[in-house]
């Protein structure tokens, strides 16, 4: 509530105590990651102080590495917890995306090892390392998807993002 007013907060509160901009705000509203606000005689939104800690708590887990949509399933779960198994929730979701980041981290000392072998190597010239014996990038296996010597795992493509699932677009099967 408003220090004297007795209402929720506007919109304009809610996004600094949060540290979003007001544009944020209503796409999370839009997206139903927040509830819709009430509104004052005025129109104006009017947020509970809820709203500023569910704010806090997706940046929170965007920056752990969950995207909306799995915090728009969190965030659901939480506030529908009645009885569902352990599965769908936190718990379930944290193990899934610690599991993510560990497969990148992998794939990123992979990579790191890579490159610390071309720069010991003192490769200056992809086509020229590519065609010499003694050229520590791994151009062949890459080219045919075979794992690099001393991991079991494909040296990512850079730019892409191996460890993560494909997303289906919304509505489709």
């Amino acid at each position: 509530m408003n220090a004297g007013t007795g209402q929720g907060l506007r919109s304009g509160e809610v996004a600094r105590a949060a540290g979003v901009n007001a544009q944020t705000l209503r796409y999370y509203e839009r997206r139903g990651l927040l509830p819709a606000p009430d509104r004052s005689p005025g129109g104006h939104r009017l947020y509970d102080h809820d709203a500023v800690t569910v704010l806090r708590v997706i940046r929170a887990a965007q920056r752990l590495g969950f995207t909306l949509e799995e915090v728009a399933d969190l965030l659901e779960v939480g506030r529908h917890h009645h009885g569902r198994p352990a599965k769908t929730g936190l718990q379930a979701q944290a193990r899934a995306k610690l599991a993510e980041v560990e497969a990148r981290m992998a794939d990123l000392t992979v990579i790191r090892s890579t490159l610390l072998a071309a720069l010991d190597a003192g490769c200056d010239d992809l086509v020229s390392c590519a065609s010499s014996d003694c050229c520590p990038l791994p151009f062949e296996r890459l080219a045919t998807g075979q794992p690099t010597q001393g991991s079991a795992r494909m040296l990512p493509m850079v730019g892409s993002d191996s460890s993560r699932p494909a997303r289906r677009a919304k509505g489709r099967a």
